[in-house]
């Protein structure tokens, strides 16, 4: 993955916690339950989770501002640049593979499919800097019970829009397009993992993944997908886009571990966005309690 200097972000930059909390407050009364159209009026609602981290929020221009997404180009500011001409309405996304009921879903008929919830969640990326975000979305799980796996799905893959005309970085040959992603059915269907549609109570801007991407705490953050257009349900492990671009680098399961270091750097700590310091990276990005037995008698250096 391609690595890039850390903006010049300041931790006075930082929301305050009680402004954070008053402006959900603020969204939650602007909002009511319902999706706004339009890019203006864009609020979400999403109920508190049990789920969420009790961190500090980053404010909402690092999350917006400095990102990944090389469909938009390869600079961390690239997709807040060039992401203006992602088209995110109308959206569908094909459910297929090993399931009883295959369907292709509109993107409101996703957002029904279960209460918006706020997850709180740290992200931890693969070059070693960090974010908390406040995401809005549904279980993931909640989706692919809709479509009643079968008992051969072992595995979900995922896959992002893959089009020239609204995503210039296409261009580039860094990766074999389009950006493919998988999980194991078990970690698709853990309570932690959601199919994330806003952030800080907003619809999700369009150089974070809009309108529909996955979330998946405690794993690199190159593993949640983001503008997803098609999940498949099948049998096999998926070929996932970094792990065939770099093999010995990008691993299928890429579980936050600073016992693993990459080729290239360690994995031991992390800056997160906003802070001077480095602080120390926690396995499965904090999350042990609630994954590390999905990997129970796997040697994780191996299966990285």
């Amino acid at each position: 993955m391609l690595i890039r200097r850390p903006g010049d972000i300041l931790p006075s930059e930082i929301t305050p916690k009680d402004v954070f909390l008053n402006r959900r407050q603020f969204m939650a009364a602007a909002a009511g339950s319902a999706l706004l159209a339009g890019e203006a009026a864009a609020a979400l609602k999403g109920i508190p989770s049990r789920y969420s981290a009790s961190e500090q929020p980053n404010s909402r221009k690092e999350i917006t501002s400095y990102n990944n997404f090389y469909e938009f180009g390869t600079s961390k500011e690239d997709p807040a640049r060039n992401a203006g001409s992602l088209k995110t309405r109308p959206w569908q996304v094909v459910v297929e593979g090993e399931a009883g009921k295959p369907k292709t879903f509109g993107i409101e008929e996703i957002l029904k499919l279960a209460p918006l919830e706020e997850r709180i969640y740290r992200l931890r990326c693969v070059e070693g800097w960090s974010m908390v975000i406040p995401w809005v979305g549904i279980p993931l799980a909640s989706l692919l019970k809709a479509v009643q796996p079968t008992g051969n799905a072992k595995f979900v893959a995922f896959e992002t829009l893959n089009d020239p005309k609204q995503m210039p970085g296409l261009a580039s040959r860094v990766l074999d397009w389009p950006y493919r992603e998988g999980l194991r059915m078990d970690e698709a269907l853990h309570p932690l993992t959601i199919l994330a549609v806003g952030l800080y109570g907003e619809v999700l801007p369009n150089q974070n993944g809009a309108p529909i991407r996955l979330v998946v705490p405690w794993k690199y953050g190159f593993k949640s997908i983001k503008s997803i257009v098609r999940i498949r349900l099948q049998a096999q492990q998926p070929a996932t886009s970094w792990n065939l671009a770099a093999p010995n680098e990008y691993g299928f399961y890429s579980n936050v571990n600073p016992a693993v270091a990459h080729p290239r750097w360690s994995q031991a700590t992390e800056r997160r966005i906003g802070e001077f310091l480095k602080r120390k990276t926690l396995p499965f990005n904090g999350y042990g309690d609630q994954v590390a037995r999905l990997y129970q008698g796997m040697d994780l250096a191996k299966f990285f």
